[in-house]
């Protein structure tokens, strides 16, 4: 059997697992993940679990955070006053909305805390600072 190396071009299902044993995302019932293995197309921890495999191999690999979405920055985090808000922009706990940084680039953020005054957006991604489990099978190797 041919066993993966870096630069094939793969296919994996997989499911994403917090350390509470919840799903954050998987692939059942879509098609599977494709991409380069060492592009850096996806994260770092899982990248480097695929080389060595063969079609139809199964693992379980554990991502730290720090090789997979980061740890958590707070400079990413920013009050923001209320009244500069339009009235129209919904600021539930939890909304992502998408904001536009010095030098035009749209950030997606997250509305982590509103008080009269203020609102806190978060530009972390939201599994920065998690660790990660990933179950991951190797369907095919293009």
């Amino acid at each position: 059997m041919t066993q993966v190396k870096t630069g094939d071009t793969v296919r994996i299902h997989y499911t994403g697992t917090l350390t509470d044993g919840s799903t954050f995302d998987s692939s059942q019932g879509r098609d599977p993940l494709e991409f380069t293995v060492g592009s850096g197309q996806i994260i770092p921890g899982l990248d480097k679990a695929i080389p060595g495999m063969e079609v139809g191999d199964k693992k379980t690999v554990q991502v730290p955070a720090e090789d997979a979405y980061g740890e958590t920055n707070p400079e990413a985090r920013q009050d923001v006053p209320r009244a500069e808000i339009p009235d129209d922009i919904p600021l539930d706990l939890g909304t992502q909305l998408q904001v536009q940084a010095q030098g035009g680039q749209v950030l997606p953020v997250t509305v982590v805390a509103v008080t009269e005054e203020v609102v806190t957006l978060d530009a972390n991604h939201p599994l920065a600072g998690k660790d990660l489990t990933f179950d991951i099978e190797l369907v095919e190797i293009a």
